[in-house]
């Protein structure tokens, strides 16, 4: 699950409930990782609030502060039963920095492939997937030299993640980085909205806003020879905006044309009745 941040941690809870549900409910064990946080140990006790409030069984915060903590075997060993685990907003170059490479890294990849679920908001979005936007500047504007990329944990690969898409004007990075990367698919997503991707690579989007699809595969751009901070020039980019309810195919980059989804309480799910 990539979360675009801000999500809904008093209400529905549409985000939140999916989570839980996905990660066993009282059956599940979760483990809150909030090295991004600055607020450390606080950050990860607000989400065991949370997710205990919302039936999950076992939550387990972890403040991974240094790569020695982070490869300690007895440390990570509490990932070893974990059926979901949350990546905390923040900033996740530090979160990348201190955990990628890391046998706390590896433990999350094991569970994720093991069937847990795995989820990031804000900065945990962007850290799970390879190539990763450390920082970068707003505007809708693309420009040379507008975002700085780092390696990311690798839990969603092929794909860049930016968030608080909409309310931060991101649109002009994200199509920057698309422009010099176009191998990959760009997710911009919305505060209080995630793309939730099942084992097939299908992602299903919930939440209030939109997910922004950037598809750089067949455009052309001049990315390679701009220079300083002047703006780039990318021509022919397909572009999905989908809000709550649609699904679209990471594998095959195609938007699924099935009836929209509307999510209920708990994270549930039904078609829209057609008029």
């Amino acid at each position: 699950m990539v979360i675009g941040g801000a999500e809904d941690k008093i209400r529905d809870r549409v985000i939140l409930n999916r989570f839980c549900s996905l990660a066993s409910g009282a059956d599940g064990v979760v483990v809150v990782i909030s090295t991004a946080s600055s607020l450390g140990f606080e950050a990860g006790e607000r989400y065991r609030e949370i997710f205990t409030g919302l039936g999950i069984g076992t939550v387990r915060p972890l403040h991974a502060m240094s790569r020695a903590q982070a490869n300690d075997p007895s440390y990570v060993g509490q990932l070893d039963d974990a059926t979901g685990i949350f990546l905390t907003g923040g900033n996740q170059l530090r979160l990348s920095s201190t955990v990628g490479g890391t046998l706390l890294a590896d433990a999350v990849m094991d569970r994720f492939r093991a069937g847990a679920v795995v989820a990031g908001t804000s900065a945990g979005a962007s850290a799970m997937s390879s190539h990763m936007i450390a920082f970068g500047a707003s505007g809708g504007t693309p420009k040379h030299r507008m975002a700085a990329l780092a390696a990311g944990l690798g839990v969603l690969p092929s794909v860049i993640v930016d968030q608080h898409f909409q309310q931060r004007n991101r649109y002009g990075r994200l199509l920057s980085v698309i422009a010099q990367n176009p191998s990959l698919l760009g997710l911009g997503v919305d505060e209080d909205t995630a793309g939730v991707v099942g084992p097939d690579g299908v992602m299903e989007v919930i939440g209030r806003g939109s997910v922004t699809i950037i598809d750089g595969a067949s455009a052309e751009t001049d990315a390679w020879e701009v220079h300083g901070h002047r703006p780039v020039m990318i021509s022919g980019v397909v572009l999905h905006a989908l809000p709550s309810g649609y699904m679209f195919d990471l594998r095959h980059r195609r938007r699924i044309a099935t009836s929209p989804l509307k999510a209920l309480p708990g994270g549930i799910v039904e078609p829209i009745a057609s008029s």
